[in-house]
């Protein structure tokens, strides 16, 4: 069926790229600061394309037009587009090209082609690239052509800001800054241009509401050598606020100046190419040296400190008794005789336990639960339309997370409905067994998510299967659910493990039209023996013994299982009721 509303937008794009003397249009998901997820006024090329995943780059040209998006959202990106004239393009799959290998072959058969893009929302990085790859091509590169054609577009977002105390983030914004500081003077630079919001956040103890699941405020700083300067809505920080930030030096002013204040710097500016947008970087003055690749914070907020580690503990308890008792009332409506609950009355069941966690603050992404067939899409959310009950006889898939004073939750379990088939279990205990190797895993200093990831894939690799996304990704404290530069994935990892990195540990099996799994802990990365490294697992909930087959699990998998099962019982059990601590006892019973 032809989707008017897509088509008769992307028409008035191509009007005003024509008005423009625009050959090719680009829209990233980003936002101005290369956020990976973006406030309501930002998500242009979900307008533009209807499709509304996390990751995803249109390219639009006269006659066509094309979506790249990654293997989490093949599926979804497949059912969005249809009707809309847009071709899917599956990123990383073999015969399909990259945008800019596609572009060169279309700019061959142009005269002096102009490629055109928002430059606040494409990051001097990529800008480098395509332009290094496309040399034939002219950028437009300040041109914001669905602004013009977004007519009802939301307004730019203006929340509120506010400091987290020090007994939660373990270290004072003036340490922080004298780290990022050292690392300033190791690079010679007389300032630091940052625009990562996670970063921000991170150095100046502050948390915010522009970006739904995501506690960040739209902001930019410089911080030179002995001063500091934050660029937001001067009203989102309170009076209180500003003046402890004053005492450590730091000074707030409105957000857009910082493109003039950047006119007029000098000395050597360090700034990150990968999220400082094109268009900043080409306002800085000409009598400033740029030296890209310099972003500390980046890599110190990765190493959670003492503090932060402990108060996870705690988070994860909390998360733990929440999802646990999800759990329970799962399994109970599941061997009873009445209808049971949608997807999304499902999510609203599992808030409702959140809430009654301490210091709860809300979910750290939207939440994932997916009966049946719909678990195949990797990044499945319900609505009003595809909102589906819980299927009898098959799984459901539900990857959530909280955000808590004590720090950020992540987890992913999957729950047999009643009775499942033998496929089902043994394609649910490859998942675990996957999933328990990666958990204990003992390795050198040194290593990377690369070198180990193969842990989680090879009991799928046996049975010919395997996933299309990361095994694991970092997180942040109090932060962005996903947070670099740690990571569990096939393609290169550069950063070794180190201690005090969180991690996620999520291996899956996806089966388009029946059925997905994923098992997701969070992982602390903490000292072995001398130059060895390991894994404390954080999240404190059962897998289904219900769709385990005991006998697919080798020693090793089935000592794990066991230890994690009666930490598990002895951690969470003081909290739930009598009914739900004797279900708890059975679930987590030797195998």
């Amino acid at each position: 069926m032809e989707n008017t509303l897509i088509r008769e937008r992307i028409a008035s794009l191509r009007k005003e790229m024509q008005a423009e003397n625009i050959d090719v249009y680009i829209v990233l998901t980003d936002d101005f600061h290369g956020s990976e997820y973006v406030g309501y006024y930002f998500k242009c090329r979900e307008f533009m394309s209807g499709f509304d995943g996390s990751a995803g780059t249109l390219v639009v040209l006269a006659d066509e037009a094309g979506l790249w998006t990654d293997g989490r959202y093949f599926i979804q990106a497949a059912a969005q587009l249809e009707g809309t004239g847009i071709d899917l393009y599956k990123s990383g799959e073999p015969g399909v090209p990259d945008i800019p290998d596609f572009l060169t072959e279309k700019l061959s058969q142009m005269s002096d082609p102009v490629i055109g893009f928002d430059g606040r929302t494409v990051s001097e990085a990529y800008a480098t690239m395509l332009s290094r790859r496309l040399a034939k091509a002219t950028f437009a590169k300040t041109q914001d052509l669905v602004g013009r054609v977004w007519t009802d577009r939301p307004e730019f977002p203006h929340g509120p800001a506010w400091l987290l105390d020090e007994k939660y983030a373990g270290e004072s914004v003036a340490s922080k800054l004298v780290k990022i500081r050292s690392a300033m003077a190791e690079r010679g630079a007389d300032r630091h241009l940052m625009a990562a919001l996670d970063d921000i956040a991170w150095t100046y103890n502050m948390r915010g509401e522009d970006i739904d699941y995501n506690p960040v405020a739209l902001a930019y700083s410089v911080i030179t050598r002995d001063e500091a300067v934050i660029y937001m809505d001067m009203a989102a920080l309170s009076d209180e606020d500003k003046a402890i930030l004053a005492k450590d030096g730091v000074s707030i002013k409105p957000y857009l100046d910082v493109y003039e204040d950047v006119k007029v710097f000098d000395g050597k500016v360090m700034l990150d190419a990968g999220t400082v947008n094109t268009g900043l970087v080409a306002a800085v003055s000409d009598a400033a040296q740029v030296i890209r690749g310099g972003n500390p914070a980046k890599a110190l907020k990765a190493l959670k400190n003492e503090t932060e580690q402990s108060n996870e503990r705690l988070a994860h308890i909390k998360d733990g008794v929440a999802v646990t008792k999800l759990c329970y009332w799962l399994k109970t409506l599941a061997n009873g005789q009445d209808e049971m609950p949608t997807e999304m009355e499902v999510a609203a069941k599992l808030e409702e336990f959140r809430q009654m966690g301490e210091d709860y603050i809300g979910q750290s992404f939207a939440p994932i639960i997916a009966t049946g067939h719909h678990g195949a899409i990797v990044h499945y959310e319900a609505d009003e339309k595809s909102n589906a009950v819980l299927e009898r006889g098959n799984f459901v898939l539900m990857d959530t997370g909280g955000h808590y004073l004590q720090g950020t939750t992540d987890i992913t379990r999957t729950l047999a409905i009643g009775d499942v088939s033998e496929k089902h279990k043994v394609h649910y205990t490859a998942v675990l067994c996957g999933n328990l190797n990666i958990g204990g895993a003992y390795f050198k200093e040194g290593i990377t998510g690369t070198n180990i990831d193969y842990l989680a894939r090879s009991p799928l690799w046996e049975l010919g299967l395997d996933y299309n996304h990361g095994t694991g990704h970092g997180v942040g404290y109090l932060l962005n659910v996903h947070e670099g530069p740690n990571a569990i994935r096939l393609r290169k990892a550069d950063v070794p493990f180190a201690p005090g990195m969180i991690t996620s540990n999520e291996p899956g099996v996806y089966l388009e039209g029946e059925y997905g799994i994923r098992l997701e802990n969070l992982l602390l990365c903490v000292p072995g023996e001398e130059g060895f490294l390991e894994f404390e697992t954080l999240t404190m909930v059962p897998f289904d013994r219900d769709a385990i087959m005991a006998d697919m699990l080798d020693e090793k998998q089935t000592f794990m299982l066991n230890l994690y099962h009666q930490q598990v019982y002895k951690t969470i059990s003081l909290f739930l009721t009598e009914d739900e601590r004797k279900w708890l006892e059975k679930a987590t019973a030797p195998i």
